[in-house]
């Protein structure tokens, strides 16, 4: 008995140290000259800021920097947070080399990516990245177009049952399997063939996981793991288990394709490709996970479960945007006719009138006015709607104090919405991106849809390819229509909308 006394009052002397260390946190950044909303003692501002749930974050956000100017705080059971649209912030924070720290929120990520390049710091991620480099060559990239056109051809043939020019149809679900097919035999070198079997277990475990971890965020009573534990059980076991069915899935295919590796090396069939070999580009070994299981960090190999954490963020950061700036972007065209007519003329163009003609790198850059109309989409609706960064130190930012162990969010979604940088800032114009000399005079962190500095989207040349490859095929093959309400965002890892991404589809005459 006494032990267990003595226990308890261990443990509250030692929660009562952190909440005193963490409150004193908060009284820095309330005597920061950044204001906010009144905190309660204890909660905060958490019975303000959560349970609201991601469909209504982007207006609670809204509303907040029109009571509290381009930067607010908040303080939530111990956290510390700056939200910002301002852009001697994102300037300070992007270009720093020191801060590179995700925020607090990307914890949320760590079950299923663990410690991969997205969410790593320090040597680690410095000598990860430069692997990554190989992956996004201008030769690999060729290969991968194949891929997305191959795929886009599945999502339009999917679509044709509901492509009669009155039914409403929302494009993310279509986006979203057609994406995980393209980034699955990208990332992996398999076909999992998402678009034909929605019901395959990675990709049910996939989707799960993102939702359940995405949606935690915003509920009190989920944010917190022990709060998690003690309060959905249920929720948590399956969390647990689809995590384990996508890292067993990542598993298996590595050991087969390290087996393969190693067998073609015994009957000396093996012969690694490098990045001047003409053969790079044309063979489908060339994922991914090929490059990773090539590469060496100090002349030694990757391990298993270091591949592994690169692939599942490779496969988390190439899927969800790219479902998500697709179907803006589909959405958007539908609403704009006179645009939708510019981009038709110019893939006829490029690629001419059969719809059929696969494309390829080489064509996809040339769809210049289309590359436009995405540019526009990913500032109206940037797939990554917020970017964080966590202080390890006290910093000061434009004369204000921010104390160690703040999480600062770099709101895109309200930054690219600033008149001041972009005249006429809610109209979906194309054409601000094809004059040079507005580019030009735009300052530079006004327009960060991949964000920018060290940690800018190492991807962001395969995202613009695919987005290219499923909109354009989109297009050859229907015209799209207005249908169904107007989007209402939700922001969480990735911008969503809670009413759909709603068109028509009506069939070109010419497919």
């Amino acid at each position: 008995m006494l032990l267990l006394t003595l226990a308890f009052g261990a443990l509250a002397v030692l929660l009562t140290w952190d909440f005193v260390r963490k409150r004193q946190r908060a009284a820095t950044l309330e005597r920061s000259k950044i204001s906010g909303p009144l905190s309660l003692p204890v909660l905060g501002n958490g019975l303000q800021a959560l349970d609201l749930g991601a469909e209504n974050i982007v207006d609670w956000v809204e509303e907040s920097f029109r009571l509290y100017g381009k930067t607010f705080r908040m303080w939530i059971l111990g956290e510390s947070l700056i939200y910002t649209k301002d852009l001697k912030y994102f300037e300070a924070i992007l270009g720093s080399t020191t801060l590179l720290q995700k925020g607090q929120l990307y914890k949320f990520l760590r079950p299923f990516l663990n410690d991969g390049l997205l969410l790593s710091v320090g040597k680690k991620w410095h000598a990860r990245r430069k692997v990554f480099t190989n992956a996004f060559h201008f030769n690999v990239l060729g290969h991968y177009v194949d891929i997305m056109d191959r795929q886009a051809a599945v999502m339009v043939e999917k679509l044709r049952g509901v492509a009669d020019g009155e039914t409403t149809v929302d494009m993310l679900p279509y986006v979203s399997l057609a994406a995980l097919d393209v980034i699955t035999e990208a990332a992996m070198g398999v076909q999992v063939n998402a678009q034909s079997d929605s019901e395959f277990p990675y990709v049910q475990a996939l989707k799960s996981v993102v939702y359940i971890q995405s949606d935690r965020m915003f509920r009190f009573l989920q944010r917190y793991d022990w709060l998690f534990r003690l309060t959905c059980p249920v929720l948590r076991s399956k969390l647990l288990k689809d995590v384990r069915v996508m890292h067993d899935f990542t598993d298996k295919v590595i050991r087969e394709r390290r087996a393969a590796v190693e067998q073609a090396k015994a009957d000396g069939s093996y012969r690694p490709l490098s990045l001047g070999d003409p053969e790079v580009g044309r063979k489908s070994q060339m994922a991914l996970l090929d490059i990773l299981l090539q590469a060496t960090i100090e002349g030694q190999p990757l391990s298993d479960a270091d591949i592994r954490e690169e692939v599942d963020t490779f496969m988390f950061e190439g899927d969800d945007t790219t479902s998500s700036g697709v179907s803006f972007a589909l959405y958007a065209i539908a609403r704009h006719p006179q645009v939708q007519a510019r981009i038709y003329r110019e893939l006829l163009q490029v690629l001419g009138r059969d719809p059929s003609t696969p494309v390829t790198q080489a064509k996809l850059q040339e769809l210049k006015y289309l590359d436009c109309v995405i540019r526009e989409t990913l500032r109206l609706y940037p797939a990554v709607p917020a970017v964080g960064r966590y202080t390890s130190k006290e910093i000061q930012i434009g004369g204000q104090t921010i104390p160690a162990h703040t999480s600062i969010y770099l709101v895109l979604y309200f930054a690219h919405r600033e008149a001041e940088f972009f005249p006429d800032p809610l109209a979906f114009k194309p054409e601000r991106f094809l004059d040079r000399a507005d580019s030009e005079d735009r300052e530079t962190f006004a327009y960060l849809p991949f964000s920018a500095g060290p940690k800018n989207c190492i991807g962001q040349k395969f995202a613009m390819l695919e987005m290219k490859a499923l909109v354009s095929k989109v297009l050859r093959y229907y015209e799209l229509l207005p249908r169904g309400p107007e989007v209402k965002p939700m922001m969480n890892f990735i911008l969503r909308s809670s009413s759909g991404m709603n068109v028509g589809l009506r069939p070109r005459r010419s497919s």
